[in-house]
């Protein structure tokens, strides 16, 4: 049995539950994630990556979750395509970008990333990075940072253990984590799909391993989010922020994990206005203003 067991999935299933009370789920009906007319296929250090471009203008780069896909962005696609070209891809082993490969890191997902934008010829981007996504586009940034012009995380952490991840997420994680692999053991033949989600839950459960060191070498300007009731901790999310040399802080009140979907307008606009105004570095008496 194929079990679904990440975070961007388990977000996406409640925001469907949430609105199949009224009406269809717009997860369901959007085009993006499987739009024919813009789909395409690149060849990616080993496998094919699905990508979907929209826009014109300089070019975003936006990154999904853990098991989620390109349409966890419709809120955020037809919003940021009106003033820029918006690359957005299903990561490796995820969506339609399949890869049954037995490795999967966060630093194969970002080398994959920067060879897209390669294959592209695109030699920088801004950057929007959700959960996962943000953890890629903090690597980016970090192993890539040629390619990063302005980089928006939200829902990111460093390490995975309960200082960065509150402590009933982090134990559900890997509570699942041990079901999963449990009940693939059992079986005589484990099927390619579940040998995938083993992978992905373990990126959920024991990685990243981003050092504060790491992050202090990240030259662009960086807008660091969290809900405040997110599944990252504040505190945590508030040390990616003071590690980043050029950063700003944003704590949303009244919000989960789920920033881009639940918080959609406060969000869009929030960073686009980052994007499009000059880093204002605060210091001394400006800090008065």
């Amino acid at each position: 049995m194929k079990l679904k067991a990440t975070f961007a999935l388990l977000l996406i299933i409640v925001a469907k539950f949430s609105f199949a009370q009224k009406a269809k789920s717009p997860f369901d009906t959007t085009m993006y994630g499987r739009n024919p007319a813009v789909g395409k296929y690149a060849d990616i250090r080993g496998f094919k990556m699905y990508y979907e471009t929209y826009g014109k203008g300089e070019p975003l780069l936006i990154i999904h979750g853990n098991g989620g896909s390109i349409n966890n962005f419709l809120y955020q696609i037809p919003y940021f395509a009106k003033n820029y070209q918006v690359v957005i891809a299903d990561s490796r082993a995820q969506g339609k970008s399949v890869d049954f490969k037995d490795s999967l890191s966060y630093k194969m997902m970002t080398d994959d990333l920067n060879a897209l934008l390669d294959n592209l010829h695109l030699k920088s981007c801004y950057v929007i990075g959700w959960s996962d996504g943000g953890i890629n586009g903090l690597l980016l940034a970090i192993r890539h940072p040629d390619k990063v012009k302005k980089l928006a995380v939200t829902g990111a952490n460093l390490w995975p253990d309960s200082t960065a991840v509150d402590p009933f997420v982090y134990k559900w994680a890997m509570n699942m984590n041990k079901t999963v692999r449990d009940s693939i053991a059992k079986l005589k033949s484990p099927t390619p799909e579940g040998k995938n989600e083993l992978k992905l839950l373990h990126l959920l459960s024991y990685e990243p391993h981003i050092t504060v060191e790491q992050l202090r070498t990240i030259t662009c300007p960086t807008l660091v989010i969290g809900g405040d009731h997110d599944v990252i901790q504040p505190k945590h999310t508030m040390l990616i922020a003071q590690s980043i040399p050029n950063s700003y802080l944003w704590i949303i009140p009244n919000s989960g994990h789920s920033t881009p979907v639940y918080k959609k307008e406060q969000f869009n606009q929030v960073v686009s206005d980052f994007f499009a105004q000059p880093f204002r570095r605060i210091d001394g008496e400006g800090r008065f203003n």
